[in-house]
């Protein structure tokens, strides 16, 4: 579909584009096989010579029609679906990083994503080093090495809410030649569109506001098709030199703008799985047409509901970009002046104790490890996601012990504002 349509349009029609007489809807493929007439016909397809579906662990129609819509979101040339966003994560730096391979990520990043660069990924031999995403350009740079291969960070951090300088980011990452990878799970493409700044690479958690409704688990990568890999060839041979599983094809040569995400599917998926089940995707397609009408009112109702907690005495204090005094209320205005993200983070007066009998005195809200969907929620993530981290690793990564994860549904405002009022009143009776 036209890039040139507005992301509306697109979360509504992209992706699916159905001919004279085939569903409206887009179709759950729910088979694991395709069939074919000869056998020269299915090995083209596994020397990747010729496009189309043999195994649904690479490709899937469902899928394909799924990613091509978060790819027109993004502005993206191509996209690949994962079964979560840990498993996007890894495959997008995975991809161009191999054992002796070192990148370099802002600190301020999920706990799982932190735990998988941190540890699993030095299990496989490749180095991280964390900077802070608020480290002048010559602070990160401090921090390449002649085997880095990547930089990462996340558009807006969980659940710090700190919003990344992607600008800055992409220069140094550019002036080491190398990719910027952007992890847009919060804003989603309708109110931030990474590619546009200078990233070359951007990864979702679908299971967040893309699926929308708390029912699929899975990720995204998509590729701007921007970066030059052949300009840096020796820094990415996995992409630049002949793969000699696939008698020596080149990927830049042999796909262009695609090199990066076949090989993806055609590597990683084929040795690693962790593909979306198209059951999942259809269900995130579903999720997908209602987006930006959704996104909207997580925004409206969080800008509500920071106004109201900034000015209770109760709270010690409020983080949310919306609000004017934020330290990222410029950068978001900047890269996202239509709205951030619907998820707060706050502290209450009294510490993690009134913390915990707030979170359970709420009624409305639920404590539950999920964030970013349809219902109020709510997490204390020092004790739950970020639990694995010491109280040094929770600092760096922006993570307060005191700190109160909410995430604003789109429920009306008034009543989630009420819910937080008693428990409140509960908390410090």
């Amino acid at each position: 579909m036209d890039k040139q349509f507005k992301p509306e349009t697109l979360c509504v029609q992209a992706g699916w584009s159905p001919g004279k007489g085939e569903p409206r809807v887009l179709p759950i493929y729910q088979s694991t096989t395709f069939k074919y007439e000869t056998s020269e016909q299915m090995a083209r397809l596994f020397d990747l010579e010729d496009s189309g579906y043999f195994y649904t662990r690479l490709q899937n129609p469902t899928n394909d029609a799924v990613a091509a819509k978060i790819a027109a979101l993004e502005g993206g040339v191509a996209a690949m679906l994962t079964s979560s966003g840990q498993a996007a994560n890894f495959y997008a730096v995975f991809n161009v990083c191999e054992a002796g391979d070192h990148f370099v990520s802002s600190s301020a990043i999920y706990g799982g994503t932190f735990n998988l660069f941190a540890v699993t990924m030095k299990k496989l031999g490749i180095e991280v080093t964390f900077v802070s995403p608020n480290a002048s350009e010559e602070e990160i740079s401090a921090a390449f090495r002649p085997e880095t291969k990547a930089l990462f960070g996340e558009t807006i951090s969980n659940p710090s809410l700190e919003v990344l300088d992607i600008e800055k980011f992409a220069r140094v990452a550019h002036k080491h030649g190398v990719p910027l990878i952007v992890d847009n799970t919060f804003p989603t493409p309708i109110n931030c569109r990474p590619f546009e700044w200078g990233a070359d690479i951007v990864v979702h958690s679908t299971t967040k506001y893309m699926d929308g409704h708390a029912t699929s688990v899975g990720g995204a990568i998509v590729d701007s098709g921007n970066f030059d890999w052949d300009a840096y060839a020796e820094k990415f041979p996995g992409l630049c030199s002949p793969d000699e599983s696939y008698h020596g094809l080149t990927y830049t040569k042999a796909f262009g703008k695609g090199a990066y995400i076949t090989k993806a599917t055609a590597q990683l998926m084929r040795d690693l799985g962790s593909i979306q089940s198209p059951q999942n995707a259809f269900l995130l397609n579903i999720g997908l047409e209602t987006l930006h009408l959704r996104v909207a009112q997580h925004c409206k109702n969080a800008q509500a509901v920071a106004e109201y907690l900034d000015a209770n005495d109760k709270v010690a204090w409020v983080n949310y970009c919306g609000l004017p005094d934020n330290p990222y209320h410029a950068l978001a205005e900047k890269y996202m002046p239509g709205g951030s993200c619907g998820v707060i983070s706050f502290g209450l007066k009294g510490g993690r104790d009134v913390a915990i009998r707030f979170m359970d005195s709420l009624k409305l809200a639920a404590i539950v490890t999920h964030v970013a969907d349809a219902r109020t929620s709510v997490l204390h993530p020092a004790s739950h996601t970020h639990r694995q981290l010491s109280d040094e690793q929770l600092m760096e990564a922006g993570v307060r012990p005191d700190l109160i994860r909410f995430s604003v549904g789109i429920e009306n405002s008034d009543d989630i504002i009420a819910d937080i009022e008693q428990a409140l009143e509960a908390a410090y009776a």
